[in-house]
């Protein structure tokens, strides 16, 4: 456990920060070489994975319901030195990821096909599609222990152990992605599936791995038997924190299958370099997605120490973090993404969508850097609805507007991102207003927060 109530809170958000990025660069480097090597397989099998990876984001929606409150409710005991109401949370959260897990993976395999033709602009793009999920949709039903035992440790300030797992694990699924893809070694090449399995494996080893650190002697967060009866009131808290920030990227993955039935008449290509275009969005964000693990943990510690002060800190110095970041990535989108993009695919017309896509909605980035450390704040003082609500509002003014365009004479893709970045813009607004409200309800004087009785939530 790392007390995160003292001390220079830049060391703190910088040092929990780079424990993450480490973990997020690797992570990033294996989204980009397993998009290298799926490239190599045309753009109907990238837009297969695109469209498969959809799923991600319903994985990060549940886990995420998880992962927030577990990971606020155990900064919250940590701040006020309650252990034992932080392994009560802990061993909650890991029953709960374990029911969410097989709930997913019963339906998931049992819709994989019918999603698959929904989404596909064509036939063999859905094959595909299908075949990746095979191993795809298991791999993403283990990711819920994972993410669960995680992010309760991130609670604890102890970032290291997730680092080194998840790096790991991402080295593995590295290496044996081309291999199983191409047949190397095995003379059997799998394609796409080769892919995912390589992900399932990876994330399989990752889960084993993760529970040794909590045997461990010392460990401040333990398997406790006797916490796993189901407790349907702490059950209730944590979903009520972590539902809303779950419920946002539910909204992500509305917003992306939209997109993508949108985009079935331009056909495979331009699914491709839509994609591709994510998958190059995801890596330049994971310094902000990195931060934003960081914010939570100390603001909630702070917020349970009752430090009002520190946690209005944290959101000032992290916002600087994250726009400083975010300018950096605008600028390299503006000059080079066509050149981005030809690193996974040679074809002229996944280029030229990619590209585009790019290029225009490099202008929310820094809007986007604000929104993540804003929605990580809301995290840590244990009200996730705010974020929420800006999420829907932004889903809201791109979906519609989006859907009865694409009816028009003339429709382009390109409409879409020009009314994504308006969106981002307003939500950032709606976001700082809430939370400045939010700061008002919960951060008055020291002297002014009552202490939380055990067993509470704060």
């Amino acid at each position: 456990m790392q007390d995160l109530t003292s001390g220079p809170l830049v060391r703190h958000l910088l040092k929990t920060t780079g424990f993450m990025l480490v973990t997020m660069v690797v992570q990033t480097l294996y989204y980009l070489v397993d998009l290298y090597w799926v490239g190599r397989l045309g753009p109907q099998a990238v837009a297969a994975v695109g469209v498969s990876g959809n799923l991600m984001f319903v994985v990060l929606a549940v886990s995420q319901m998880l992962a927030v409150g577990a990971t606020a409710l155990v900064s919250h005991a940590t701040g006020r030195k309650d252990r034992d109401h932080a392994l009560l949370v802990f061993n909650q959260a890991q029953v709960l990821s374990v029911l969410a897990g097989f709930v997913f993976l019963i339906l998931g395999m049992a819709l994989r096909g019918p999603y698959a033709r929904a989404m596909s602009a064509d036939p063999e793009t859905a094959r595909l599609a299908t075949a990746y999920m095979n191993w795809f949709v298991p791999a993403g039903a283990l990711q819920f222990v994972m993410v669960a035992m995680s992010a309760a440790m991130r609670g604890t300030g102890n970032f290291k152990p997730g680092m080194i797992v998840q790096t790991s694990t991402v080295i593995i699924n590295m290496v044996m992605a081309p291999i199983l893809i191409f047949g190397w070694f095995t003379h059997r090449p799998m394609g796409v599936s080769g892919a995912a399995l390589a992900t399932f494996i990876a994330v399989l080893v990752g889960s084993v791995w993760m529970t040794t650190f909590f045997r461990a002697k010392g460990a401040y967060l333990t398997f406790v038997p006797a916490d796993w009866k189901p407790r349907l009131d702490l059950w209730s808290r944590m979903l009520s924190i972590g539902l809303p920030a779950g419920a946002e990227f539910g909204l992500m993955a509305a917003y992306l299958a939209i997109v993508y039935v949108i985009s079935r008449p331009f056909g495979a290509a331009a699914q491709a370099g839509f994609g591709i275009g994510m998958r190059i969005l995801q890596a330049g964000f994971m310094p902000v997605v990195a931060l934003g693990f960081a914010v939570g943990p100390v603001a909630g510690q702070n917020f349970g120490a009752r430090k009002p002060d520190r946690v209005r800190e944290t959101f000032r110095t992290a916002v600087v973090l994250a726009g400083g970041a975010m300018v950096l990535f605008a600028i390299v989108c503006h000059i080079a993404p066509a050149a981005m993009v030809r690193v996974f695919s040679s074809d002229p017309h996944v280029i030229a969508v990619g590209e585009e896509y790019l290029r225009i909605v490099s202008w929310n980035f820094v809007a986007s850097g604000v929104i993540f450390v804003s929605s990580s704040m809301f995290q840590a003082l244990g009200n996730t609805i705010p974020s929420m609500v800006s999420s829907f509002v932004r889903i809201l003014l791109v979906a519609i507007p989006s859907i009865l365009m694409s009816r028009m004479v003339g429709f382009e893709l390109r409409w879409i991102w020009y009314l994504s970045v308006a969106a981002v813009a307003i939500q950032m607004i709606l976001s700082l207003l809430l939370l400045r409200r939010e700061f008002a309800i919960k951060l008055g004087p020291a002297e002014a927060l009552q202490p939380v009785p055990t067993g509470e939530p704060a």
